[in-house]
């Protein structure tokens, strides 16, 4: 099954972010080459792809996992929330209907 996952970045964290990028990408790559992420990308602070200064106000995961136990668990190990980007994760069922 998909699971949404939606971190939300504490305020002035884009220094922070900026540092762990590499270690949460790497992540999601493992997840795309088991073919289990549905999309992943970062939820910009204004209306903008290059939000700047900014920065972000968190990042949206969709990926498949066997539970929503194992969902939580891998959103709970990502790189940004031990880096302080994150405030926390929220990890909730997703059913794809469209496309």
């Amino acid at each position: 099954m998909f699971y949404m996952i939606h971190g939300r970045d504490l305020a002035h964290s884009l220094e922070k972010r900026l540092a762990a990028r590499s270690a949460h990408l790497e992540r999601l790559e493992a997840l795309q080459h088991q073919g289990r992420l549905l999309l992943a990308g970062p939820l910009p602070a204004v209306d903008s792809n290059d939000p700047g200064p900014a920065g972000f106000t968190g990042s949206l995961i969709v990926a498949e996992f066997e539970s929503l136990e194992a969902a939580r668990l891998w959103a709970e190990a990502d790189p940004y929330l031990a880096a302080g980007v994150y405030a926390g994760v929220d990890v909730r069922p997703f059913r794809k209907v469209l496309p």
